[in-house]
């Protein structure tokens, strides 16, 4: 695939919580020569994810096209994707983002199946003295981890709310809180976002996952 984009600009996604309801989204500014790996580790800390499973992006270069995979290898050794499927350690996401891709999907733990859309905004240039990853702007709190997708995110919002439920009490312990005021699916605020260094995440994850 032809280099659409100069790497020393930045790019701008808008990262989105699919079915997510409130609407849960981060707007991030990342380096151009930046990996899909590195790309996950900004996504994993603008929305507040704990990075504790496996992962994958999802690209369609064309309507018709079959769908690309872009991941790290499965531990387990198996692999299930359809299509082509890449090294996301290697993939640079200024190879795809540009004329012909403005999206992909960005799917975190396999198991609840956290669906991300990213929507490539535009490119920017870079300025001198800033750093980058940057979040800019978003809007709600992350999910917890393993509560079960987003409507089981709903249904703790649900229990939460209503102290006379039968889990609630249960639901409080399974928080680690003692006020339900303590939880606030609202609270987000994109300067307190906290980025890791990408290839210290990956030395961190590859060691995690056994890759």
């Amino acid at each position: 695939m032809k280099k659409q984009i100069i790497t020393k600009n930045i790019l701008q996604f808008k990262i989105t919580l699919n079915d997510s309801a409130p609407r849960i989204w981060r707007r991030i500014l990342v380096p151009s020569g930046y990996t899909f790996f590195d790309l996950h580790c900004a996504i994993q800390d603008a929305m507040g994810w704990g990075d504790a499973h496996l992962h994958a992006f999802y690209i369609k270069e064309q309507k018709n096209s079959d769908r690309i995979t872009i991941e790290s290898p499965n531990p387990d050794g198996d692999d299930c994707c359809v299509g082509e499927t890449h090294d996301e350690r290697t993939e640079r996401i200024a190879d795809y983002f540009g004329k012909t891709i403005k999206q992909c999907v960005y799917c975190y733990d396999f198991g609840d199946n956290w669906n991300h859309t990213v929507l490539f905004e535009r490119v920017l240039p870079r300025k001198a003295k800033a750093n980058y990853p940057q979040c800019i702007a978003g809007a709600n709190a992350c999910p917890p981890e393993d509560c079960g997708s987003v409507w089981g995110y709903e249904n703790l919002q649900k229990i939460i709310k209503n102290p006379s439920h039968e889990e609630h009490a249960d639901m409080l312990v399974w928080l680690d809180i003692d006020d339900p005021k303590e939880f606030d699916p609202h609270e987000f605020n994109p300067s307190e976002a906290m980025f890791r260094n990408p290839k210290k995440c990956l030395a961190e994850w590859n060691e995690g996952f056994g890759i």
